[in-house]
């Protein structure tokens, strides 16, 4: 199948040396992936060009969403040692955009927002010139913590909505579709220069129609990043995957999303919410 060969090719990217180099700096800093902990099919090629995506609070999650590798259970506190490590990682790979996910942690008061907050200026203070992007949850439908995280400097706020709001009972147990959008709207409300993005997951049983009216809405809260991939079932236990869209229709999602309103929009099969981050900032940027 044409998917598994690009998958493969990714993954055996892996082993080649400046992939291992990030890995072994990650390591050493002793920093947890989205991109391991969620089985990322870009692994590969991104450690290689020397990108991760570093997963602070932990790698556990409280939630069981059925889409999802990330391991489920009661997580640990937060590590208050964390903030540090992730901008001395910074520091010693010259890196110029980051990317932070997060699990969800409904165990949190305040859903992880001041912990986020904590990394995203040691990063900034240690590395001024570190543009941060921090993948946030919907902070357990706590939208007044959201300030601390706008706070923090960074220049773009990222939340996915996943998928289209029919298949969130099947697919983002304990998550809200309108929630999600309001902590899209929220954001922007807070700061209107703030570059807000999401991210889709295509091949869960999805209509078109109902693609088209869930990028309306993300519109309508001031969305200006979107990035849409295909769903890969992380195991069988997982929810199945149901369709595999050929390139060509992933590029008329793209056209049909720049011409609604969005500035930049990344879709491909192995597109996910933080491949070639920075190259997709760069672009609503220059949309402005």
């Amino acid at each position: 199948m044409w998917l598994k060969e690009i998958v493969g090719r990714s993954k055996a990217a892996y082993y080649e040396s400046g992939a291992a180099k990030t890995q072994a700096d990650l390591d050493e800093d002793s920093l947890c992936t989205v991109c391991r902990e969620a089985h990322c099919p870009n692994r590969g090629e991104c450690f290689k060009r020397g990108d991760s995506t570093v997963m602070v609070l932990g790698g556990i999650c409280t939630r069981g969403c059925r889409f999802c590798a990330v391991t489920k259970g009661r997580p640990l506190p937060p590590d208050d040692g964390e903030p540090e490590r992730i901008a001395d990682f910074v520091k010693k790979r010259s890196i110029k955009y980051l990317v932070l996910t997060m699990p969800t942690r409904d165990d949190l008061q305040d859903g992880g927002a001041e912990h986020i907050y904590r990394v995203v200026t040691a990063v900034k203070k240690l590395n001024p010139d570190c543009k941060v992007e921090p993948l946030i949850s919907d902070l357990g439908g706590k939208p007044e913590y959201l300030p601390r995280i706008i706070e923090s400097g960074a220049e773009v706020l990222a939340h996915n909505i996943e998928t289209v709001p029919s298949l969130y009972s099947a697919v983002r147990c304990g998550a809200d579709y309108k929630r999600s959008l309001k902590l899209l709207e929220q954001a922007k409300k807070i700061k209107p220069s703030l570059v807000t993005k999401s991210g889709l997951m295509l091949g869960l049983g999805e209509s078109e129609a109902e693609l088209k009216n869930t990028f309306k809405d993300l519109v309508s809260c001031g969305c200006d990043l979107l990035t849409l991939g295909q769903y890969l079932a992380p195991s069988d236990a997982h929810y199945p995957v149901k369709n595999y869209p050929q390139q060509d229709y992933y590029d008329s999602m793209r056209e049909y999303c720049l011409k609604i309103g969005f500035k930049g929009v990344m879709a491909g099969p192995l597109v996910r919410s933080s491949y070639r981050a920075g190259f997709l900032y760069e672009q609503a940027i220059k949309a402005e």
